[in-house]
């Protein structure tokens, strides 16, 4: 990907800490500021004329290339901390819940992924799809076939994206073509792991499913591979749903809870990823704080399959890390601004506010520390990676209408929250390099080319 330094000029926000903790210091905003990129990495931030005025005094200014956004919002790119490649075809599918879900819909649509060629050419979709709305990292559930992650993994790193993903582990209580073994499944995992992990801007995610669908066996060797290879992740779902719970008790009864079946086998670390949530005690909140898991809150999904109401306070007090996930396909939307609505919307069920700087966060610097990727994506700091987005306040011209009649930098981030969707990402860029524009459709595979 070549490399121009750049000088981006707009309205730009992004954030250094949690409002829930820093209040109105959690966020920078620059009206009328400037971003420099060098090299795919975050040089300077700060507002336009200071760094002018600093670049001219160094007579450096002439090594930059311009490029103006008035009257726009540059923000970080957004961190999709849960979503399901496979699952695209079947999005918006009527009518059930989790488990019956699964077994409908799911399940079927992922046998499909035994084909490498199909398998890429839903991955190209999902990756468009992605920077269309302004995603530029995700945590993704691939399926039980290998071919499945080399297939998304390939096309990611044409693209030169940070993503995660992983090949689904499933050995029991599944379709017989969707299962593995323990066996067959570490020697999977470990394959891509060498293939795949720290290549470029990837890295590898152990996917054991869910507690349901893994034999004790196959979690200890989730456990192995955690222990062979300590900087890989390990994403799988947690609480989700009333009769998912119920089952796992009947599972695993030896197991102090839902959690408690991860924490025997060692999967609650850090860069542990549980999709969820929705439904945990306080010592399962307690044992996440400690081993520095996370969760991904996903409400569009959650209210979808009426899984239930996420607890975000109770994440709060414990001090656990929570990133956003738009969960698609149970999620309807692969925008983090629908799902950030949908939060809004689950914590006034729950009589709690949500903020329009807490949602921003969650989608940002939230993700990052919930993926431990804070300091190389997330925010603008000095030396992070320049992927970020630019937000048009005129995608539509009701929009433009009602942005018009706000008055504070909060009013006008909740409109763009409440009401704002893909229409609102005028352009994507990854490494400081522009990979999409609304205003210019491009190939999937000439994306340099075309942007």
């Amino acid at each position: 990907m070549k490399s121009v330094n750049t000088i981006f000029c707009a309205d730009i926000l992004d954030f250094i800490d949690d409002p829930a903790v820093a209040g109105d210091k959690a966020h920078r905003y620059f009206k009328q500021g400037a971003l420099v990129v060098e090299n795919g990495r975050v040089a300077k931030l700060g507002y336009e004329k200071d760094i002018m005025a600093e670049l001219s005094s160094q007579d450096t200014l002439a090594q930059y290339h311009v490029r103006r956004y008035d009257n726009q919002i540059i923000m970080p790119g957004m961190i999709d901390t849960h979503i399901h490649l496979p699952q695209i075809e079947m999005i918006g599918a009527y009518g059930e819940q989790l488990l019956t879900w699964l077994t409908e819909y799911a399940f079927p649509t992922e046998e499909k992924f035994s084909d490498e060629e199909y398998a890429s050419g839903i991955s190209n979709i999902f990756l468009d799809e992605l920077l269309k709305n302004g995603t530029t990292t995700a945590l993704v559930f691939c399926t039980v076939h290998p071919q499945s992650v080399n297939a998304f993994f390939t096309a990611a790193q044409q693209r030169h994206l940070r993503m995660i993903a992983g090949k689904v582990m499933m050995d029991t209580n599944c379709p017989d073509e969707l299962s593995d073994t323990p066996s067959s499944s570490y020697q999977d995992s470990k394959l891509l792991i060498e293939k795949w992990h720290n290549t470029d801007r990837l890295h590898y995610a152990v996917t054991p499913r869910f507690a349901p669908t893994s034999s004790p066996e196959q979690l200890v060797q989730c456990q192995k591979l955690l222990e062979e290879y300590p900087d890989v992740y390990l994403h799988t779902h947690l609480a989700e749903n009333h009769n998912e719970c119920e089952w796992v008790k009947s599972l695993y009864p030896e197991a102090t809870d839902y959690l408690g079946v991860y924490e025997n086998s060692g999967l609650v670390r850090k860069r542990s990823v549980f999709a969820h949530g929705i439904h945990l005690s306080e010592r399962e909140l307690d044992c996440l704080a400690h081993h520095q898991g996370a969760i991904s809150h996903c409400p569009t999904s959650n209210l979808f399959l009426g899984s239930g109401l996420f607890n975000l306070k109770a994440c709060e007090q414990h001090k656990v890390n929570v990133g956003m996930g738009t969960d698609v396909g149970a999620g309807t939307s692969f925008s983090l601004l629908q799902t950030a609505s949908e939060a809004y919307k689950i914590q006034q069920l729950r009589d709690e506010k949500f903020s329009a700087f807490k949602g921003l966060y969650l989608a940002t610097l939230g993700g990052a520390r919930a993926l431990d990727l804070e300091g190389t994506i997330g925010n603008f700091n000095q030396g992070c990676e320049a992927d970020f987005i630019v937000i048009d306040n005129n995608a539509t011209p009701f929009l433009n209408f009602r942005l018009s009649h706000t008055k504070t930098l909060h009013e006008k981030l909740f409109t763009l929250m409440m009401l704002g969707d893909d229409r609102c990402i005028k352009e994507t860029f990854i490494l400081g390099q522009s990979v999409y524009q609304r205003d210019l459709p491009c190939d999937s595979n000439q994306v340099e080319e075309c942007c």
